[in-house]
């Protein structure tokens, strides 16, 4: 019985298309991920659900963000996938994340106006 070796080319070869497929996931933890959607939703870390969470080639992540009373949220950011990060030595930043209340039974409530004051309110203005 004799072996046959796999010349090495091949090996360093597998080794690299093992490596640039596994960099092109998202590399943002998921404590990352609640603290993005905190600041764009407007509440607390905790007080919201994240789920449907998926993730591009390229490093998009998409997901719903969803509040205790009801409300959902249509969100994504980008994520700096591991081939970026090795080819910036871990410099490349993750966005903020981007979201949108959906229409409908548990939309947010509508922002007041910026016009509309305690004596424009007093006055029946708004």
């Amino acid at each position: 019985m004799t072996s046959r070796k796999l010349p090495r080319t091949f090996l360093g070869s597998a080794a690299l298309i093992a490596l640039a497929l596994s960099g092109c996931a998202a590399t943002i933890s998921q404590e990352g991920l609640e603290q993005r959607t905190s600041v764009a939703i407007g509440r607390q870390v905790g007080a919201f659900t994240i789920a449907n969470k998926t993730t591009e080639t390229g490093g998009r992540i998409n997901y719903t963000a969803k509040t205790g009373d009801g409300v959902t949220y249509q969100c994504y950011m980008y994520s700096a996938t591991g081939f970026q990060k090795a080819m910036s030595f871990g410099q490349t930043p993750n966005s903020d994340a981007i979201c949108t209340p959906m229409v409908g039974k548990g939309a947010a409530p509508a922002a007041a106006s910026a016009s509309c004051n305690a004596l424009n309110k007093a006055a029946g203005r708004c």
